[in-house]
């Protein structure tokens, strides 16, 4: 009589256990690291992670920064933090606190995650008597135009923000016509925006409309999602509260998700 186990049984695929190790290792590092990095801490055949990282680089999964000799995450590694946000555990911890913070704030607020070159809005509170905002759930925008994408990309490390921004033309999105033109512009931007401590945007999403926005870290201090709140310019608003407000929203969703 045969015997049914009562957990499946593990599969013997080296390969795909190798490529998830690789993943990740990457995933908790502060930046991008040499192949040789990541074969002698996993214990790994050099030959192995190249020919795997060669692999995942064509899926988009890890990016080589040519200059350092180094690898990092690609933007299909976003593409599932986006997936898992997309499945609720991040937006139902988020949800309480960004109508928390639109109270508050007495303006709209919204929770978004970074996906590829773009930011996926999964929580928006709009504020009472305040008009509908185009960071509607499920609304993807240019990262580089919000303040929940630069804010994000400012806790980024730089290489990583060099992979996903290397030249003109990934900056070629642009809805008003602000917004930074150049990857030199926008690293000048991503340095106010640390010196700063919050992002802000005025009018490079909607004409009309300014925000301030967050860094939501894990517990590997990495940009897991970002808060911000949107208001019109034409009301009497304290940025610096409302970049206040957000901090404090921020660092309450970075406990709830695990980071100490």
């Amino acid at each position: 009589m045969s015997v049914i186990p009562d957990r499946p049984v593990k599969p013997k695929v080296p390969a795909a256990d190798q490529t998830l190790r690789i993943l990740s290792f990457l995933a908790h590092q502060r930046g991008p690291v040499a192949a040789q990095t990541i074969a002698g801490q996993l214990g790994l055949p050099r030959s192995s992670v190249y020919h795997l990282l060669a692999a995942m680089e064509s899926h988009g999964f890890v990016v080589h920064l040519d200059g350092d000799r180094r690898w990092g995450l690609g933007t299909a590694a976003f593409e599932l933090a986006g997936g898992y946000a997309r499945q609720e555990p991040l937006a139902r911890l988020g949800r309480p606190i960004v109508a928390q913070l639109a109270d508050r704030a007495g303006e709209s607020a919204h929770l978004a995650v970074m996906t590829g070159r773009d930011v996926l809005y999964i929580v928006e509170e709009r504020a009472p008597r305040r008009p509908a905002l185009i960071t509607d759930v499920g609304v993807r925008l240019p990262a580089h135009l919000t303040a929940t994408g630069r804010a994000m990309l400012a806790a980024l490390p730089r290489e990583q923000v060099r992979a996903l921004f290397p030249d003109a033309a990934s900056l070629s999105t642009q809805r008003t016509g602000r917004g930074p033109g150049r990857p030199a512009e926008l690293r000048e931007l991503l340095r106010q925006t640390r010196a700063a401590g919050h992002a802000s945007e005025d009018g490079e999403v909607t004409l009309g409309f300014r925000s301030v926005g967050v860094a939501v870290r894990d517990h590997a201090d990495w940009p897991a999602a970002a808060i911000a709140v949107t208001w019109p310019e034409d009301t009497v608003a304290d940025p610096g509260r409302l970049a206040d407000l957000a901090t404090e929203a921020a660092a309450d969703l970075s406990r709830r998700i695990g980071r100490r």
